[in-house]
């Protein structure tokens, strides 16, 4: 596919940082007239003559108008981040300076950005596949370690190369049987079916393998969701507090003392973990209010990723655990049991044998680490390795998952003998939904919506 498509020749002009007051606010304008509208802005020297990838101080004037100081830094196409002549202004970091900026750009004949339309002229321009434009917006919007190496990891084109890899070997097969079927009467053979058998293999395992990589790719991009419920005082709050190592829950001895749910972040091993704090379980509320944060517990419980069952270890008889368990593998929950209270009892009573149970005792701090381990290992299930690819594109697992069965269905044809002209239309099938995940087969309204979710400046 030639990505170059119609109508992407203009020039267009966006703030590329946040709109808040801060030390610096840059704005990129980006086309084949961008130095022509800026060099209106910036009249102390020719910018046209300027070597690329230099940076230039002065003025910034819409006229006689002075706007700001500013730095220009200039990058000449097709050596930019879009491919096409590129300036970034970096000016004092006013919302109104910067909108002055956009405003003097526009005048002289640039037009607004629209979202994601840099990144977008960057892979038009080959700059980028499309994975690694949607890694962009991955890195843009990671809030933890491990979402920042995975989508460095595909910037990079970890991702890339394994497709181009599957890509090329599956071309080059299709190739040499639709090249059998101009010698369909001479009875000869140019693929060799054994190597493409081999091929065939590697390809679905390489493809079920990124498959399976979208649950973990899943909590790396938009974290975890751990539901904290229980009874009244079982230690919910104290606990959260806790996890969070600052006093962010009410703990008092009053039952009912939580009435809403309460909802903070943590970072462990890499990964973010969504902590909702709940109302207490309890047959009869004491209040209308109380019951309605007793819905609310029992909403976030069955909507959560992961429940930690909070109970007194003293309290709690074996029949009433049993009955909670039995609900949350009835309705396919996963849960972690946690023992509070556990220093008031026996050592000799505490039961090593249920790995889904970990015994603290909050109001003390003691086993929150190991409480730690159990929730990230429930969650990630091994340890995180954003060396490998990880896929976290819901649109991704889709294409992944069509080009499995092309290739079960070619492997299938060729148990079966099938003829050449079948064959061919199979692997064409998984080609044309690998071109779908890089962009080499894709249209212009998916590709809108794709860098519509972008943010405006890049």
């Amino acid at each position: 596919m030639n990505n170059k498509l119609s109508g992407w020749d203009d020039t267009i002009v966006a703030p590329a940082t946040a709109a808040a007051v801060s030390a610096i606010g840059v704005v990129r304008v980006t086309g084949k007239q961008a130095f022509s509208v800026v060099q209106h802005l910036f009249p102390s020297k020719n910018l046209a003559d300027q070597s690329s990838h230099t940076l230039h101080v002065g003025w910034l004037k819409d006229g006689e108008q002075v706007i700001d100081e500013v730095v220009l830094s200039l990058f000449k196409g097709p050596k930019s981040y879009t491919g096409e002549d590129t300036i970034e202004i970096s000016g004092h970091g006013s919302p109104f300076v910067q909108q002055q900026i956009v405003h003097a750009c526009i005048k002289y004949g640039a037009r607004m950005a629209k979202p994601g339309e840099f990144t977008q002229r960057a892979f038009l321009n080959g700059k980028l596949d499309l994975t690694q434009a949607e890694s962009v917006a991955d890195l843009i919007a990671a809030n933890t370690s491990a979402g920042q190496r995975t989508a460095l990891h595909n910037i990079r084109g970890g991702f890339s190369n394994q497709l181009k890899h599957m890509r090329e070997q599956l071309i080059q097969f299709a190739s040499l049987i639709e090249l059998e079927l101009d010698f369909a009467t001479e009875d000869v053979e140019f693929a060799d079916r054994t190597k493409f058998y081999s091929l065939l293999q590697q390809i679905e395992s390489v493809t079920q393998l990124l498959i399976e990589s979208f649950k973990l790719g899943n909590v790396i991009k938009h974290g975890v969701s751990v539901a904290i419920i229980g009874k009244p005082n079982a230690g919910k709050s104290t606990l959260l507090n806790c996890l969070l190592n600052e006093e962010r829950a009410i703990v008092s001895e009053i039952a009912g003392t939580t009435r809403d749910t309460i909802e903070e972040t943590i970072n462990i091993n890499g990964v973010l973990f969504r902590l909702i704090d709940t109302a207490g379980i309890r047959q009869h509320a004491g209040d209308v209010i109380e019951n309605i944060g007793i819905g609310k517990s029992l909403e976030k419980m069955r909507s959560a990723d992961l429940v930690l069952y909070v109970y007194d270890v003293n309290a709690e008889t074996e029949d009433e655990l049993k009955e909670q368990v039995d609900l949350f593998e009835k309705e396919g929950i996963r849960y972690i049991l946690v023992a509070n209270k556990s220093d008031l009892i026996n050592e000799n009573a505490v039961d090593d044998k249920d790995k889904n149970c970990v015994y603290i005792t909050a109001m003390l701090n003691r086993g929150i680490d190991a409480l730690r381990k159990m929730i990230y290992d429930s969650a990630v299930e091994g340890a995180v390795d954003t060396d490998q690819t990880i896929i976290t594109n819901a649109r991704h697992l889709q294409s992944l998952m069509q080009i499995k069965t092309s290739i079960e269905s070619v492997r299938h044809g060729l148990d079966n003998q099938l003829p050449g002209d079948l064959l061919a239309i199979e692997i064409r099938t998984a080609l044309f939904h690998l071109g779908e995940i890089t962009g080499e087969v894709t249209s212009e309204d998916k590709l809108d919506y794709i860098f519509s979710k972008f943010c405006i400046g890049k």
